[in-house]
């Protein structure tokens, strides 16, 4: 079953999920040639920044320009702004409670693979990205990072001096990150959720169950 579009009904309104005002840190970063010469926008930051959550993203995917509505960050300058990864995230704090969480991505220029698809950041991108995500947490000062997939695991993680070392063994497995004064919690990423979940025992309302019951315990013990 797919999940429905948000609309301006339920736990969130549209301008919880269409967040207007971007956190610029750097508005022509050029830190990363590579980025710079196939970014449309950068995708900043979106979210109120009092909020106790704050998701962690990979980088911006390709999007679509021509759509009317989740474009896709490269299009958009938001994060998680695409139909399929931004519409499950999106949901997914929703029915946690956090429709106003900040939301950002480890790396803030779509990374193409030169067919107009996008590729992994690589670890020297993450690293040139790495003093704007920690500005962003400084500003939020959110109780709980949600890092959704394996290299947003490792630019949160990597804040706090420490490198990754396996990531399905860390899913929905709470850890405390000393330096940013807030409790890291991995999920999957949206665009795998669908194969990792399963090999990890649960089935799909059971999967969004277990990150609700994890933010709001990680909340909880602030």
């Amino acid at each position: 079953m797919t999940d429905p579009e948000p609309s301006s009904s339920g736990t969130a309104d549209a301008d919880q999920y269409y967040p207007d005002d971007r956190h610029v840190l750097e508005a022509d970063c050029s830190r990363c040639p590579a980025l710079v010469a196939c970014r449309e926008r950068i995708s900043w930051g979106t979210g109120d920044r009092d909020a106790a959550v704050l998701v962690v993203g990979e980088a911006p995917g390709a999007g679509e320009p021509d759509a009317e509505t989740w474009r896709g960050g490269n299009w958009t300058g938001r994060a998680y702004t695409t139909r399929h990864s931004g519409r499950r995230v999106r949901k997914l704090l929703a029915d946690a409670g956090h429709p106003d969480a900040y939301v950002t991505n480890a790396v803030k220029c779509f990374p193409c693979d030169g067919a107009g698809s996008n590729r992994e950041p690589t670890p020297d991108e993450r690293a040139n990205c790495r003093d704007h995500l920690w500005t962003e947490i400084d500003t939020v000062d959110p109780a709980v990072i949600v890092a959704t997939g394996k290299h947003a695991t490792a630019s949160a993680l990597a804040l706090d001096g420490r490198e990754l070392d396996g990531f399905v063994d860390r899913v929905l497995e709470p850890t405390e990150l000393e330096r940013v004064n807030a409790t890291l919690l991995p999920i999957l990423h949206p665009s795998y959720q669908d194969v990792w979940r399963a090999r990890l025992g649960y089935d799909d309302g059971e999967y969004r169950a277990a990150v609700c019951t994890a933010i709001d315990e990680a909340v909880g013990d602030d």
